[in-house]
C-alpha cells in the first residue's frame, strides 16, 4: 500500500509537471497556449475577464519568417493574412522622394492582420482542443499556484505583476498613438507607407484592396490641434495614394516602451508586453512575441525530451537566452524613433539624405531587411 501511494503521488507530480498555466487571455496568452496544447502540453488559461473587448482598428504586421513559423507550430492564418510584398518609408523633409525601400524580389516581405480576427480565430479552435482549459479567477484567488510547474504571466494587472514585475526599464515618448482604418476605392494594395512627418511616424498598412489600416503616433502638443477631427485631416493631408470614401472611429492610446529587469521570480515567468514594450513605428511589437515563444517552445521540447519536468529551470533557460536580444533589439527601435524625432525638429534635409544614400547600398538594406524579418540572431 505504501508503495503504491507513492506511485500515485509520483503520477501527480509528473502530470502537474506537464502541465502549464498562462495567466491573462490576451493575443499573446491565446497564441502560446495554441502552440503548447500542440505538442500535448496541458494548458489552463486563467483570466480575470470573461470577456476580453478587441479594438476593431487594431492591426498586427507579422514578418515572413514569423508567418512561416505560425503556419508550421502554432495554426495556418494564411487565410487572414494581408500579404505586402514592399515597404516604403518617406519623410517630411524630402518632400514626395522615397527615403527607403524594402522588399525581396517581388516576394511577401510582411503580413497584416486585424487583431480581433486573429484573437477569435485562436479562441474558437482552442475551445475545442482536449488539452485546453479556461478558468475565471479574481486576483486574491492564489491557491492555484501549487498546482503547476510553471506559471506564464500574460496579464499586466494580475498581483503577481505587481509583487514581482514591478521593476521596469521605462520610456515615455510624450505621444498618442492613433488608430483607424480608411476606406477607400479599389487599388491593387499590396505596398505599406510609413511617413516621418513633423507630428511623428505615419503608417498606412493595406488589409485589403479597399480597406486600410492606419496607426499614427502624434507627439502630444495641445489637446485641440490632437483631437479626432484633426488627425482625420492630417491622414487627408499625407495620403497621396487613396481616393478616400470613409474614415472610421479612430482610437487611441499613449506611447511607451519598457523592458522588465527580471523576467522570472521562481516558476512563475512574464511573457508578451510583461516583458517588453516597443514603439510601433517598425511594426516589431507581436514579432518579438512570436520569437520568444520559438526560444519558449525549444527550451520546453528540449526538457520533455531529456524526461525533465517543466520548472523554474525553463524560466531561468529562456532569460539567459533572450534578455540580451530583446534588450538590443527594442533599443535599436528606440534609436529609430529618435532618430527621426531630431529629424523632425529640424528644417534642413541632411539626415534623411545620408539615410537615403545609405539606403541605397543593397547590403545595407538586406542587413536591415533580416533584422526586421528575424530580429537579433544567435
Amino acid at each position: 500500500n505504501l508503495i503504491t501511494l507513492y506511485h500515485l503521488i509520483f503520477i501527480v507530480k509528473i502530470k502537474n509537471n506537464m502541465k502549464v498555466c498562462i495567466l491573462g487571455n490576451g493575443l499573446s496568452s491565446l497564441t502560446l497556449a495554441k502552440a503548447l496544447v500542440n505538442q500535448n502540453i496541458y494548458v489552463e488559461l486563467i483570466t480575470q475577464k470573461k470577456n476580453l473587448k478587441i479594438g476593431q482598428s487594431r492591426t498586427l504586421g507579422i514578418s515572413k519568417s514569423n508567418i512561416d513559423f505560425f503556419k508550421k507550430n502554432i495554426i495556418n492564418i494564411e487565410k487572414l493574412l494581408w500579404k505586402l510584398k514592399r515597404i516604403e518609408i518617406y519623410t517630411d523633409n524630402l518632400k514626395n522622394e522615397k527615403l527607403l525601400n524594402f522588399e525581396n524580389d517581388n516576394e511577401q516581405i510582411f503580413s497584416i492582420i486585424k487583431n480581433h480576427e486573429l484573437y477569435k480565430f485562436l479562441e474558437k479552435d482552442l475551445s475545442k482542443n482536449k488539452y485546453f482549459t479556461k478558468k475565471h479567477l479574481t486576483n486574491k484567488n492564489l491557491s492555484f499556484v501549487k498546482n503547476y510547474g510553471i506559471i506564464i504571466n500574460c496579464d499586466y494587472f494580475h498581483n503577481f505583476t505587481n509583487n514581482y514585475f514591478s521593476k521596469k526599464i521605462i520610456k515615455k515618448y510624450n505621444s498618442i498613438a492613433y488608430t483607424t482604418t480608411i476606406r477607400h476605392k479599389k487599388i491593387l494594395n499590396n505596398i505599406a507607407l510609413q511617413i516621418f512627418t513633423k507630428r511623428g511616424p505615419l503608417a498606412f498598412l493595406p488589409i485589403s484592396n479597399t480597406e486600410t489600416s492606419i496607426v499614427y503616433s502624434v507627439h502630444n502638443s495641445t489637446e485641440k490641434e490632437n483631437n479626432r477631427n484633426n488627425i482625420s485631416e492630417l491622414i487627408k493631408k499625407y495620403n497621396f495614394k487613396y481616393k478616400i470614401i470613409k474614415i472610421d472611429r479612430i482610437d487611441n492610446f499613449e506611447l511607451k516602451s519598457l523592458n522588465l529587469r527580471s523576467y522570472y521570480h521562481n516558476n512563475i515567468l512574464a511573457f508578451g508586453d510583461l516583458l517588453h514594450k516597443i514603439h510601433p513605428l517598425a511594426g516589431q511589437g507581436f514579432n518579438m512575441t512570436i520569437r520568444d515563444i520559438k526560444v519558449l517552445m525549444n527550451i520546453i521540447k528540449d526538457k520533455l525530451d531529456l524526461g525533465l519536468p517543466l520548472d523554474s529551470s525553463v524560466n531561468k533557460e529562456f532569460e539567459k537566452n533572450l534578455k540580451h536580444k530583446n534588450f538590443i533589439f527594442s533599443n535599436g527601435v528606440d534609436l529609430i524613433h529618435e532618430f527621426f524625432n531630431i529629424e523632425r525638429k529640424i528644417n534642413n534635409n541632411i539626415l534623411s539624405k545620408s539615410v537615403q544614400f545609405l539606403g541605397k547600398n543593397s547590403s545595407v538594406n538586406n542587413i536591415f531587411t533580416k533584422i526586421a524579418d528575424k530580429g537579433i540572431l544567435s
